[in-house]
Order: C-alpha cells, then sequence, then structure tokens
C-alpha cells in the first residue's frame, strides 16, 4: 500500500490557499481497512483521489462506493472518474488504470 500526497503551489494570500489533495494508491489489500483508513484524510483535504491499476481497480471502485454512499452519505460525491489504458516498456499487453476523485459538499 503506498501513500502519496500532492501538493498544490500556495498563492500569496494563505487565506485563499487551496487543501491539498491526498492521493492514494489502491492496492488489493483490504478494501474495508483502506476505507476506515481514509476517511481521516478525507476530513483533512478537500478532495481524495483513489488512484488502481489492473486487478486493483474494483478494490479502487469499492472503496469509492463505501465512502461515498456508506460511510459519508450526503457528506461526499464522486467528482470524477478517469479511465485509461498504457502499454508498458517489455510488455505486449496494455493495463487498465483508474483514477476516482472524491470531493466534499
Amino acid at each position: 500500500m503506498l501513500l502519496e500526497e500532492e501538493k498544490n503551489e500556495s498563492p500569496k494570500n494563505p487565506s485563499q490557499a487551496p487543501a491539498q489533495d491526498f492521493v492514494f494508491y489502491v492496492k488489493n489489500d483490504s478494501v474495508m481497512r483502506n476505507a476506515v483508513d481514509l476517511i481521516s484524510h478525507f476530513g483533512k483535504t478537500e478532495n481524495l483521489i483513489l488512484r488502481a491499476r489492473g486487478q486493483s481497480i474494483p478494490n479502487a471502485v469499492a472503496i469509492a462506493n463505501i465512502l461515498t454512499e456508506k460511510m459519508l452519505r450526503g457528506k461526499s460525491k464522486i467528482q470524477k472518474i478517469t479511465v485509461d489504458s498504457e502499454l508498458p516498456e517489455g510488455m505486449e499487453r496494455m493495463i487498465s488504470k483508474i483514477e476516482i476523485i472524491i470531493s466534499k459538499n
């Protein structure tokens, strides 16, 4: 399980500084454990970004559904879903990837 934070450039006025987006790379770990862990990060940021590749894509979708429909019902929504694929060097098969952005209401 890899965690990474993306930092936005802060403007000169700190009161107008955008909240940092928290980026979470989904792996084949426990879906419910990941969802519970992400709730604490979601309270500190404006957007939560889930990214997954290959066989971990269903886990990312499950985590997004658990967060938006069960745990944070009415307080969050799925803002954007991006689906893409890539051809890694040395491989003959494409690998799918997904990015799900969850934002506060």
